[in-house]
């Protein structure tokens, strides 16, 4: 019988993900520069405000003290230690995702980058991909049944 600890297989930190498309957009921008005039409206850098507050208040703060209080885990190489279904987590199954993408996307609105919105989808679907859909088979074998049920009723994103 193996010693090893059932976890969902995601090696690379997820903020890590975000962090290095961004940085990748940064890259991208300075060899194949994007004029980022509608990026200096007002309106824009509301927008981009409006999303990083978001995302901080209702999504990160809070799922991340759900899992203070509930002594789970963010580390994505280490077990769950309990399913969280209630607060943020009955609106959406990955609110921390979620909230990261809002940081992203109200970030590259303040410094005004068009390659890091090209980047976004692909960021996303990387996210789902190589992290959510290990973390579903993953809560699937630890959490049977009661996280199938959990799947139907509340949506992967929002």
């Amino acid at each position: 019988m193996s010693t090893k600890k059932d976890h969902p297989g995601v090696y690379i930190p997820p903020p890590l993900i975000y962090v290095g498309f961004f940085l990748v957009a940064l890259f991208l921008q300075s060899k194949f520069y994007i004029d980022p005039i509608v990026f200096a409206l007002s309106s824009t850098k509301i927008i981009g405000v409006i999303l990083l507050a978001t995302a901080v208040v209702f999504f990160l703060f809070r799922s991340l003290r759900q899992f203070l209080i509930s002594k789970n885990t963010v580390i994505t190489i280490l077990p769950a230690n309990s399913l969280q279904t209630t607060g943020i987590f009955s609106f959406t199954r990955n609110p921390m995702y979620l909230g990261l993408c809002l940081v992203y996307l109200g970030v590259s609105l303040l410094i005004g980058n068009w390659w890091n919105i090209i980047l976004f989808p692909e960021l996303v679907i990387l996210v789902q991909e190589y992290i959510i859909k290990r973390e579903e088979k993953y809560l699937q074998r630890r959490f049977g049944q009661e996280y199938l049920d959990y799947q139907k009723q509340v949506r992967r994103w929002f």
